[in-house]
Protein backbone atom coordinates (compact mmCIF):
# COMPACT_ATOMS: atom_id res chain seq x y z
CA UNK A 1 0.00 0.00 0.00
CA UNK A 2 1.14 3.92 -0.12
CA UNK A 3 1.25 5.70 2.25
CA UNK A 4 0.43 9.03 1.59
CA UNK A 5 1.19 12.21 3.39
CA UNK A 6 -1.36 12.99 5.83
CA UNK A 7 -3.11 16.02 6.81
CA UNK A 8 -0.83 19.05 6.92
CA UNK A 9 -3.19 22.22 7.95
CA UNK A 10 -2.71 25.03 5.44
CA UNK A 11 1.41 23.96 5.06
CA UNK A 12 2.08 23.47 1.11
CA UNK A 13 5.37 22.56 -0.52
CA UNK A 14 6.83 21.36 2.46
CA UNK A 15 10.05 19.56 2.00
CA UNK A 16 11.73 16.59 2.75
CA UNK A 17 14.64 16.63 5.04
CA UNK A 18 15.19 13.75 6.24
CA UNK A 19 14.45 9.67 4.90
CA UNK A 20 14.56 7.32 8.29
CA UNK A 21 14.24 4.24 6.56
CA UNK A 22 14.97 2.35 3.26
CA UNK A 23 13.96 -0.34 1.00
CA UNK A 24 13.76 -3.62 2.85
CA UNK A 25 13.33 -1.97 6.30
CA UNK A 26 10.97 -3.36 8.75
CA UNK A 27 8.98 -0.76 9.70
CA UNK A 28 6.39 -0.57 13.08
CA UNK A 29 2.75 1.45 12.97
CA UNK A 30 4.07 4.54 13.77
CA UNK A 31 7.78 4.62 13.30
CA UNK A 32 8.80 7.77 11.80
CA UNK A 33 9.21 7.17 7.66
CA UNK A 34 10.17 10.89 6.28
CA UNK A 35 10.42 14.26 8.87
CA UNK A 36 9.26 16.93 6.43
CA UNK A 37 9.48 20.80 7.62
CA UNK A 38 7.23 23.60 7.17
CA UNK A 39 7.65 27.47 6.99
CA UNK A 40 6.71 27.00 11.07
CA UNK A 41 8.47 23.30 12.16
CA UNK A 42 9.56 19.90 11.52
CA UNK A 43 7.81 17.50 11.79
CA UNK A 44 7.65 13.11 11.19
CA UNK A 45 5.42 11.17 8.93
CA UNK A 46 4.60 7.97 10.81
CA UNK A 47 4.04 4.54 9.38
CA UNK A 48 0.12 3.89 9.33
CA UNK A 49 0.86 0.02 9.60
CA UNK A 50 3.42 -2.39 10.46
CA UNK A 51 5.45 -3.87 7.42
CA UNK A 52 8.34 -4.05 4.91
CA UNK A 53 9.43 -0.51 2.78
CA UNK A 54 8.79 -1.88 -0.76
CA UNK A 55 10.26 1.23 -2.29
CA UNK A 56 11.12 4.86 -1.34
CA UNK A 57 8.80 7.45 -3.75
CA UNK A 58 10.53 10.84 -2.04
CA UNK A 59 14.49 11.97 -2.28
CA UNK A 60 15.49 14.86 0.06
CA UNK A 61 15.43 18.03 -0.78
CA UNK A 62 11.63 17.12 -2.60
CA UNK A 63 8.49 19.09 -2.08
CA UNK A 64 5.41 17.11 -0.79
CA UNK A 65 1.84 18.51 0.36
CA UNK A 66 -0.98 16.36 2.04
CA UNK A 67 -2.23 13.19 0.12
CA UNK A 68 1.03 12.94 -1.94
CA UNK A 69 2.50 9.12 -1.68
CA UNK A 70 5.81 8.70 -0.17
CA UNK A 71 6.93 5.17 0.13
CA UNK A 72 5.22 2.02 -0.56
CA UNK A 73 4.95 -0.08 2.30
CA UNK A 74 3.83 -4.14 2.05
CA UNK A 75 1.60 -4.61 5.29
CA UNK A 76 2.62 -7.64 7.62
CA UNK A 77 -1.50 -8.15 7.99
CA UNK A 78 -4.28 -6.86 5.67
CA UNK A 79 -4.88 -3.41 6.50
CA UNK A 80 -8.33 -2.30 5.29
CA UNK A 81 -8.05 1.01 2.71
CA UNK A 82 -9.32 4.20 4.22
CA UNK A 83 -12.96 5.52 3.65
CA UNK A 84 -13.09 7.96 0.65
CA UNK A 85 -13.92 10.97 3.02
CA UNK A 86 -10.70 10.60 5.23
CA UNK A 87 -8.57 10.96 2.00
CA UNK A 88 -7.20 14.99 1.53
CA UNK A 89 -9.18 15.89 -1.62
CA UNK A 90 -9.59 18.67 -2.87
CA UNK A 91 -12.88 20.76 -2.34
CA UNK A 92 -13.21 21.50 -6.42
CA UNK A 93 -11.65 19.57 -8.84
CA UNK A 94 -9.67 21.88 -10.68
CA UNK A 95 -7.33 21.37 -13.64
CA UNK A 96 -4.22 23.52 -15.05
CA UNK A 97 -5.98 26.27 -16.71
CA UNK A 98 -5.27 29.24 -19.52
CA UNK A 99 -7.02 32.48 -19.43
CA UNK A 100 -7.11 33.46 -23.25
CA UNK A 101 -8.29 36.33 -24.95
CA UNK A 102 -11.85 38.02 -24.30
CA UNK A 103 -14.18 36.50 -26.96
CA UNK A 104 -15.55 38.98 -29.67
CA UNK A 105 -18.87 41.05 -28.54
CA UNK A 106 -21.53 38.32 -29.15
CA UNK A 107 -19.54 35.59 -30.37
CA UNK A 108 -19.49 32.25 -28.36
CA UNK A 109 -16.47 31.34 -26.99
CA UNK A 110 -14.80 27.67 -27.75
CA UNK A 111 -15.75 25.23 -25.46
CA UNK A 112 -13.31 22.34 -25.10
CA UNK A 113 -14.03 19.35 -23.80
CA UNK A 114 -11.30 19.99 -20.80
CA UNK A 115 -12.72 23.23 -20.10
CA UNK A 116 -13.47 24.20 -16.12
CA UNK A 117 -16.70 25.66 -15.98
CA UNK A 118 -15.49 29.06 -14.77
CA UNK A 119 -11.90 29.99 -15.33
CA UNK A 120 -10.29 31.50 -12.27
CA UNK A 121 -9.00 34.72 -13.31
CA UNK A 122 -7.65 36.69 -9.82
CA UNK A 123 -5.29 39.35 -10.54
CA UNK A 124 -4.38 38.55 -14.33
CA UNK A 125 -4.65 41.47 -16.70
CA UNK A 126 -7.88 41.09 -19.14
CA UNK A 127 -7.05 40.06 -22.83
CA UNK A 128 -4.30 38.42 -22.13
CA UNK A 129 -2.71 34.99 -21.69
CA UNK A 130 -1.53 33.83 -18.72
CA UNK A 131 0.14 29.61 -17.82
CA UNK A 132 -0.18 29.27 -14.35
CA UNK A 133 -1.95 26.17 -12.61
CA UNK A 134 -3.91 26.92 -9.48
CA UNK A 135 -1.54 26.81 -6.84
CA UNK A 136 0.49 29.19 -8.74
CA UNK A 137 -3.05 32.04 -9.06
CA UNK A 138 -3.62 31.30 -5.68
CA UNK A 139 0.18 32.19 -4.08
CA UNK A 140 -0.17 35.46 -6.86
CA UNK A 141 -3.32 36.30 -5.15
CA UNK A 142 -2.36 36.18 -1.61
CA UNK A 143 0.97 38.27 -2.43
CA UNK A 144 -1.07 40.89 -4.51
CA UNK A 145 1.36 39.74 -7.71
CA UNK A 146 0.16 40.33 -11.34
CA UNK A 147 0.58 37.51 -12.95
CA UNK A 148 0.56 38.86 -16.52
CA UNK A 149 4.04 40.65 -15.56
CA UNK A 150 5.93 37.05 -14.12
CA UNK A 151 8.01 35.91 -16.63
CA UNK A 152 7.61 31.63 -16.73
CA UNK A 153 10.38 29.22 -17.01
CA UNK A 154 8.50 26.39 -16.87
CA UNK A 155 7.55 24.43 -20.16
CA UNK A 156 6.45 26.24 -22.89
CA UNK A 157 6.61 29.61 -20.66
CA UNK A 158 4.31 27.97 -17.89
CA UNK A 159 4.76 30.27 -14.75
CA UNK A 160 5.66 28.24 -11.45
CA UNK A 161 5.45 29.46 -7.58
CA UNK A 162 9.25 30.08 -8.18
CA UNK A 163 8.50 32.29 -10.66
CA UNK A 164 6.53 34.52 -8.18
CA UNK A 165 9.03 34.21 -5.74
CA UNK A 166 11.57 35.47 -7.64
CA UNK A 167 9.82 38.08 -9.15
CA UNK A 168 8.25 39.48 -5.44
CA UNK A 169 12.11 38.92 -4.37
CA UNK A 170 13.17 41.46 -7.28
CA UNK A 171 10.54 43.79 -6.56
CA UNK A 172 11.12 43.92 -3.01
CA UNK A 173 14.83 44.70 -3.36
CA UNK A 174 14.90 46.65 -6.77
CA UNK A 175 15.88 50.46 -5.63
CA UNK A 176 13.20 52.52 -4.32
CA UNK A 177 12.54 56.28 -4.52
CA UNK A 178 10.36 59.19 -2.63
CA UNK A 179 9.09 58.62 0.70
CA UNK A 180 9.66 54.84 0.65
CA UNK A 181 12.42 52.67 2.40
CA UNK A 182 15.65 52.82 1.14
CA UNK A 183 17.51 49.77 0.14
CA UNK A 184 20.19 48.02 2.58
CA UNK A 185 23.63 48.62 0.88
CA UNK A 186 25.51 45.33 0.16
CA UNK A 187 29.08 45.23 1.91
CA UNK A 188 31.80 43.09 1.45
CA UNK A 189 32.56 42.80 5.40
CA UNK A 190 35.76 40.30 4.24
CA UNK A 191 37.68 43.59 3.43
CA UNK A 192 37.85 44.20 7.04
CA UNK A 193 38.67 40.54 7.90
CA UNK A 194 38.28 36.81 8.10
CA UNK A 195 34.20 36.21 8.38
CA UNK A 196 31.70 32.88 8.01
CA UNK A 197 28.57 33.07 6.03
CA UNK A 198 26.00 30.69 7.88
CA UNK A 199 22.53 30.19 6.06
CA UNK A 200 19.77 30.54 7.91
CA UNK A 201 17.74 28.02 8.85
CA UNK A 202 14.18 27.47 6.89
CA UNK A 203 12.13 27.86 10.16
CA UNK A 204 14.53 31.02 11.45
CA UNK A 205 14.69 32.38 7.67
CA UNK A 206 10.76 32.08 7.76
CA UNK A 207 10.66 33.67 10.86
CA UNK A 208 12.48 36.97 10.02
CA UNK A 209 9.97 37.27 7.61
CA UNK A 210 6.93 36.56 9.01
CA UNK A 211 8.32 38.81 12.16
CA UNK A 212 9.41 42.00 9.30
CA UNK A 213 5.94 41.70 7.99
CA UNK A 214 4.28 42.11 11.27
CA UNK A 215 6.55 44.84 12.24
CA UNK A 216 5.69 46.75 9.05
CA UNK A 217 1.80 46.07 9.33
CA UNK A 218 1.03 46.38 13.08
CA UNK A 219 0.94 49.14 14.77
CA UNK A 220 3.24 48.53 17.92
CA UNK A 221 2.90 49.93 21.20
CA UNK A 222 4.06 48.26 24.80
CA UNK A 223 2.68 48.40 28.11
CA UNK A 224 5.39 47.94 31.00
CA UNK A 225 4.33 46.84 34.70
CA UNK A 226 5.56 44.77 37.44
CA UNK A 227 3.25 41.78 39.18
CA UNK A 228 3.98 41.51 42.83
CA UNK A 229 4.21 37.53 42.56
CA UNK A 230 4.83 36.67 46.24
CA UNK A 231 2.04 34.93 47.43
CA UNK A 232 1.92 32.79 43.74
CA UNK A 233 5.60 31.80 44.38
CA UNK A 234 5.02 30.75 48.02
CA UNK A 235 1.96 28.72 47.08
CA UNK A 236 4.10 27.18 44.03
CA UNK A 237 6.20 26.17 46.58
CA UNK A 238 3.78 24.66 48.71
CA UNK A 239 2.53 22.66 46.01
CA UNK A 240 5.90 21.98 44.16
CA UNK A 241 6.90 18.55 45.64
CA UNK A 242 3.39 17.56 45.41
CA UNK A 243 3.60 18.18 41.42
CA UNK A 244 7.07 16.35 41.49
CA UNK A 245 5.41 13.09 42.96
CA UNK A 246 3.13 13.17 39.78
CA UNK A 247 5.87 13.93 37.52
CA UNK A 248 5.35 17.27 37.24
CA UNK A 249 7.92 20.09 36.87
CA UNK A 250 5.82 23.63 38.14
CA UNK A 251 7.13 26.39 36.64
CA UNK A 252 5.42 30.01 37.06
CA UNK A 253 4.19 29.30 33.18
CA UNK A 254 1.29 27.58 33.73
CA UNK A 255 0.00 30.16 36.64
CA UNK A 256 0.65 33.03 34.04
CA UNK A 257 -1.17 31.31 31.12
CA UNK A 258 -4.17 30.61 33.66
CA UNK A 259 -3.93 34.09 34.67
CA UNK A 260 -4.37 35.45 30.76
CA UNK A 261 -7.15 33.44 29.95
CA UNK A 262 -9.05 34.32 32.79
CA UNK A 263 -7.87 38.35 32.15
CA UNK A 264 -8.76 37.94 28.36
CA UNK A 265 -12.05 36.59 29.18
CA UNK A 266 -12.74 40.04 31.12
CA UNK A 267 -11.27 41.62 27.67
CA UNK A 268 -12.47 40.06 24.81
CA UNK A 269 -10.74 42.22 22.21
CA UNK A 270 -7.37 41.31 23.34
CA UNK A 271 -8.40 37.80 22.33
CA UNK A 272 -9.64 38.84 19.17
CA UNK A 273 -8.21 39.45 15.55
CA UNK A 274 -8.51 42.07 13.03
CA UNK A 275 -10.38 41.48 9.56
CA UNK A 276 -8.68 41.58 6.47
CA UNK A 277 -10.05 45.05 5.83
CA UNK A 278 -9.24 46.66 9.15
CA UNK A 279 -12.68 47.43 9.55
CA UNK A 280 -14.09 44.77 12.09
CA UNK A 281 -12.65 42.95 14.93
CA UNK A 282 -13.28 38.99 15.02
CA UNK A 283 -13.77 38.07 18.80
CA UNK A 284 -12.51 34.28 19.49
CA UNK A 285 -14.75 32.46 22.50
CA UNK A 286 -11.68 30.08 21.65
CA UNK A 287 -8.63 30.32 24.35
CA UNK A 288 -5.50 28.85 22.43
CA UNK A 289 -2.38 30.23 23.88
CA UNK A 290 0.83 30.70 21.72
CA UNK A 291 4.00 30.45 24.05
CA UNK A 292 7.45 30.54 21.98
CA UNK A 293 10.67 28.08 22.21
CA UNK A 294 13.75 28.62 22.02
CA UNK A 295 14.97 25.92 19.65
CA UNK A 296 18.07 25.45 17.70
CA UNK A 297 16.67 25.81 14.41
CA UNK A 298 14.79 28.69 15.71
CA UNK A 299 12.10 30.19 17.35
CA UNK A 300 8.93 28.38 17.08
CA UNK A 301 5.33 28.79 18.75
CA UNK A 302 3.22 25.62 20.07
CA UNK A 303 0.13 26.02 20.63
CA UNK A 304 -1.51 25.19 24.55
CA UNK A 305 -5.12 24.36 22.76
CA UNK A 306 -8.74 24.94 24.60
CA UNK A 307 -6.35 26.61 27.89
CA UNK A 308 -9.39 27.92 29.68
CA UNK A 309 -10.65 24.02 30.48
CA UNK A 310 -7.19 23.61 31.68
CA UNK A 311 -5.92 22.80 35.30
CA UNK A 312 -2.68 24.45 36.58
CA UNK A 313 -0.97 20.72 36.86
CA UNK A 314 -2.38 20.10 32.79
CA UNK A 315 -1.60 23.56 31.78
CA UNK A 316 2.67 22.55 33.12
CA UNK A 317 1.75 19.16 31.48
CA UNK A 318 0.98 20.56 28.17
CA UNK A 319 3.70 23.23 28.19
CA UNK A 320 6.59 20.84 29.41
CA UNK A 321 4.90 18.03 26.56
CA UNK A 322 5.05 20.70 23.45
CA UNK A 323 8.20 23.00 24.45
CA UNK A 324 10.16 19.23 24.44
CA UNK A 325 7.71 18.07 20.98
CA UNK A 326 9.40 21.41 19.54
CA UNK A 327 12.92 21.08 20.55
CA UNK A 328 12.78 17.25 18.80
CA UNK A 329 10.97 18.63 15.62
CA UNK A 330 7.95 16.53 16.32
CA UNK A 331 5.04 19.54 16.44
CA UNK A 332 2.03 18.22 14.55
CA UNK A 333 0.22 20.67 12.38
CA UNK A 334 -1.97 21.65 14.56
CA UNK A 335 -0.07 22.65 17.29
CA UNK A 336 1.74 25.42 15.53
CA UNK A 337 -1.54 27.03 14.33
CA UNK A 338 -4.55 28.24 15.94
CA UNK A 339 -3.28 30.79 18.52
CA UNK A 340 -5.45 33.60 20.00
CA UNK A 341 -2.76 35.12 22.01
CA UNK A 342 0.39 34.48 22.78
CA UNK A 343 3.43 34.40 25.86
CA UNK A 344 7.31 34.56 25.65
CA UNK A 345 8.73 34.15 28.68
CA UNK A 346 12.43 34.69 29.63
CA UNK A 347 12.39 34.15 32.53
CA UNK A 348 15.08 31.38 32.25
CA UNK A 349 17.39 33.53 30.95
CA UNK A 350 17.18 36.80 32.43
CA UNK A 351 16.60 40.60 31.66
CA UNK A 352 14.61 43.03 33.21
CA UNK A 353 12.06 43.38 30.49
CA UNK A 354 11.64 43.70 26.26
CA UNK A 355 9.45 44.37 23.61
CA UNK A 356 7.69 41.47 21.89
CA UNK A 357 6.80 41.64 18.40
CA UNK A 358 2.88 40.65 18.26
CA UNK A 359 2.43 37.30 16.24
CA UNK A 360 -0.10 38.95 13.71
CA UNK A 361 -3.04 37.96 12.97
CA UNK A 362 -3.33 38.15 17.12
CA UNK A 363 -3.67 41.70 18.21
CA UNK A 364 -1.49 41.27 21.84
CA UNK A 365 1.26 39.29 22.92
CA UNK A 366 2.52 39.18 26.37
CA UNK A 367 6.16 39.49 27.31
CA UNK A 368 7.76 37.92 31.35
CA UNK A 369 11.00 38.73 32.12
CA UNK A 370 12.92 37.68 34.96
CA UNK A 371 11.42 37.10 38.48
CA UNK A 372 13.67 39.55 40.98
CA UNK A 373 13.41 40.10 44.66
CA UNK A 374 13.44 43.51 45.69
CA UNK A 375 12.80 46.05 48.65
CA UNK A 376 9.19 47.58 48.20
CA UNK A 377 7.46 49.69 50.90
CA UNK A 378 4.67 48.73 52.70
CA UNK A 379 3.30 51.92 53.92
CA UNK A 380 5.96 51.18 57.42
CA UNK A 381 9.00 49.41 55.93
CA UNK A 382 10.58 47.96 53.01
CA UNK A 383 9.92 44.57 52.72
CA UNK A 384 11.41 42.05 50.26
CA UNK A 385 8.62 41.39 47.97
CA UNK A 386 9.04 39.08 44.29
CA UNK A 387 8.67 40.90 41.26
CA UNK A 388 7.75 39.93 38.06
CA UNK A 389 8.05 42.32 34.84
CA UNK A 390 5.64 41.95 32.23
CA UNK A 391 5.04 43.55 29.12
CA UNK A 392 2.37 43.86 26.62
CA UNK A 393 2.87 44.61 22.83
CA UNK A 394 -0.63 45.41 21.47
CA UNK A 395 -1.87 46.54 18.04
CA UNK A 396 -3.07 50.10 18.28
CA UNK A 397 -5.38 49.86 15.40
CA UNK A 398 -7.64 47.38 17.44
CA UNK A 399 -6.70 48.41 20.87
CA UNK A 400 -5.83 51.88 22.41
CA UNK A 401 -4.01 52.79 25.35
CA UNK A 402 -6.74 52.54 27.92
CA UNK A 403 -7.58 49.54 26.98
CA UNK A 404 -4.09 47.81 27.45
CA UNK A 405 -3.94 50.17 30.70
CA UNK A 406 -6.83 48.20 32.25
CA UNK A 407 -5.84 44.73 30.51
CA UNK A 408 -1.85 44.80 32.29
CA UNK A 409 -3.63 45.97 35.64
CA UNK A 410 -6.28 43.71 35.93
CA UNK A 411 -3.34 40.78 34.98
CA UNK A 412 -1.07 42.26 37.73
CA UNK A 413 -3.96 42.06 40.35
CA UNK A 414 -4.59 38.78 39.18
CA UNK A 415 -1.18 37.30 39.50
CA UNK A 416 -0.92 39.02 43.14
CA UNK A 417 -3.69 36.98 44.07
CA UNK A 418 -4.24 33.93 42.38
CA UNK A 419 -7.26 33.56 44.43
CA UNK A 420 -8.91 35.80 41.93
CA UNK A 421 -8.64 32.69 39.26
CA UNK A 422 -11.78 30.97 41.56
CA UNK A 423 -14.14 34.17 40.86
Amino acid sequence: MDVLIPDIGDAEDVEVIEICVGVGDAVGENDALIVIESDKASMEVPAPFAGTVSEVLVALGDHVNAGDPIMRVAADEAVAPPPPEAMPTPAVAVTETVIADEPAAGRAPAVGPAAPAVAPRAVDGVGTKVYAGPAVRRLARELGVDLTAVPGTGANGRIVKDDVKLFVKKVLNAPRTGPGLAPMPEIDFSRFGEIDTVPLSRIRARGAANLHRSWQHVVHVTQHDEADVTDLEAFRAGVRDEASGLGIKLTPLPFIVKACVHVLKRHPPFNASLDATVTALILKRYYNIGMAVDTDDGLVVPVIRNADVLGIYELAEESTRLAAAAREGKLKPDEIQGASFTVSSLGAIGGTGFTPVVNAPEVAILGVARLATRPVWDGTAFRPRELLPLSLSYDHRAINGAEAGRFVSDLVATLGDIRRLAL
